[in-house]
């Protein structure tokens, strides 16, 4: 009996919903202080098997920032982004579409939000996530992963209609993983 073959890049797919959060002019993002690197991320998280992505996006907003979507507005899709980027460890990297939401809330539900987010490492350690409100068009520049920065930067306003959601494929051509 032969063993199959490992898997290869990109073989599998992982979808991911995030959301921008939007307070006025600013939105949430999580910052990651890593050894030689800081980045930011959209709260959100993988979907689950089965799961709704709604639903999915729900959870990670409750655990991410303590936020429940019903003081929220509906979520609108902003942009998707599909990444093929490789990355360390021994598991071939799947491909993975993040569908990012774009939400409003009030001042007096963000004074109710999580000011930090805990990820679980394997292992079991854990990582913490500062969340940080910032200007929306700061967001041009800073490092967000997915590489979505400019595209809400680019916004003539928080609540301003998006034509096109999709967004330049992640490739290893366009990111270093970080």
């Amino acid at each position: 009996m032969t063993a199959d073959p490992a898997p290869a890049r990109f073989s599998r797919i992982r979808i991911r919903t995030g959301a921008l959060v939007f307070c006025g002019d600013q939105v949430a993002l999580i910052r990651r202080d890593r050894a030689g690197s800081v980045h930011y991320t959209p709260p959100g998280g993988n979907v689950e098997p089965g799961e709704d992505l709604l639903a999915a996006l729900g959870r990670e907003l409750a655990e991410e920032l303590a936020l429940d979507l019903r003081d929220a507005t509906p979520p609108h899709l902003l942009c998707v982004a599909d990444q093929m980027v490789t990355r360390p460890g021994p598991t071939p990297p799947p491909r993975k579409l993040h569908l990012l939401y774009r939400l409003h809330i009030t001042p007096a539900v963000r004074a109710r939000t999580a000011a930090v987010e805990y990820d679980v490492l394997p292992g079991g350690g854990r990582e913490a996530g500062v969340v940080e409100w910032i200007g929306y068009r700061a967001t041009a520049v800073l490092p967000i992963f997915p590489p979505i920065g400019p595209a809400p930067a680019a916004l003539p306003s928080p609540y301003a209609p998006v034509g096109d959601a999709a967004l330049p494929a992640v490739t290893d051509d366009t990111y270093t993983w970080i």
